[in-house]
C-alpha cells in the first residue's frame, strides 16, 4: 500500500517481494556499518523475523525513480515507549512517533536523497498522522546522518550512554526530535 509520494520519493508499505532487496542490504558490510552492524548480516530467515511481525511498526520500502533504495518504519509512542527513550513520563502526553530508516543502495547517498526522505516523512507524520513529535536515536559517531536530520528540523535533546548494541559494544546515542509547528507555539517546555 502506498504511504506517500513525495517527487521521485515513493515510499509504500513492505511486500513479501521485498524480502531480496532487504536481504541484499543487510548483508552488504557497507550498510551494516550503520544499520544493525556489520558483525549482524541478516539472512532470508532474519529477515522475515525482523522485518516481517505483526505488531504496531509500519515498515516501507523506499523507492527512487521506481528503483527500490531503502527502508524506513515509523511507529506510534506511547508513554512507555518516550520513557525508554528518556523522556519523563509527564511528557507522553502528546501524539509522538519513532522513526528509523536507511537507504541500502550506497550509489544513492551523499546526493540529499535521505533528506528529501526525512523530510518528506516528517511532513507526513505532521500532517497526516498528527504527530506533534517525532523521536530518533541515531548513534554519536554517526555525524553523516545527523546532519541530514539536523537539516530536517530535528535537535539533540539527550545523550543516552550504552545505549544500543552494535558491533559488540555498547554505544552512545543521541536522542533527537522534531516538535511539530502547533506544539512548539504551544510549548514552552525546553528539551531534556
Amino acid at each position: 500500500m502506498l504511504v506517500y509520494e513525495a517527487g521521485p520519493i515513493t515510499v509504500r508499505e513492505l511486500e513479501e517481494r521485498d524480502e531480496s532487496s532487504l536481504v541484499f542490504w543487510l548483508s552488504n558490510p557497507d550498510v551494516l556499518q550503520y544499520y544493525g552492524g556489520r558483525d549482524h548480516p541478516h539472512d532470508p530467515a532474519l529477515v522475515r523475523e525482523h522485518f516481517y511481525v505483526d505488531d504496531e511498526e509500519t515498515r516501507c520500502l523506499i523507492e527512487y525513480d521506481g528503483k527500490p533504495i531503502g527502508y524506513i518504519q515509523f511507529y506510534p509512542l506511547d508513554e512507555e515507549g518516550l520513557y525508554h527513550y528518556g523522556y519523563e513520563k509527564a511528557e507522553a502526553g502528546s501524539i509522538a512517533f519513532g522513526m528509523d530508516q536507511f537507504i541500502g543502495e550506497p550509489i544513492y547517498w551523499n546526493q540529499g536523497i535521505g533528506t528529501k526522505l526525512v523530510s518528506s516523512m516528517v511532513d507526513y507524520l505532521v500532517h497526516h498522522r498528527q504527530a506533534e513529535r517525532i523521536v530518533m536515536d541515531p548513534q554519536t559517531w554517526n555525524e553523516r546522518a545527523i546532519a541530514c536530520y539536523e537539516k530536517c528540523g530535528f535537535r539533540k535533546v539527550r545523550m543516552l550512554e550504552k545505549h544500543e548494541l552494535h558491533e559488540g559494544e555498547l554505544r552512545d546515542c543521541w536522542i533527537i526530535e522534531y516538535r511539530g509547528k502547533r506544539h512548539q507555539s504551544n510549548s514552552s517546555e525546553e528539551p531534556l
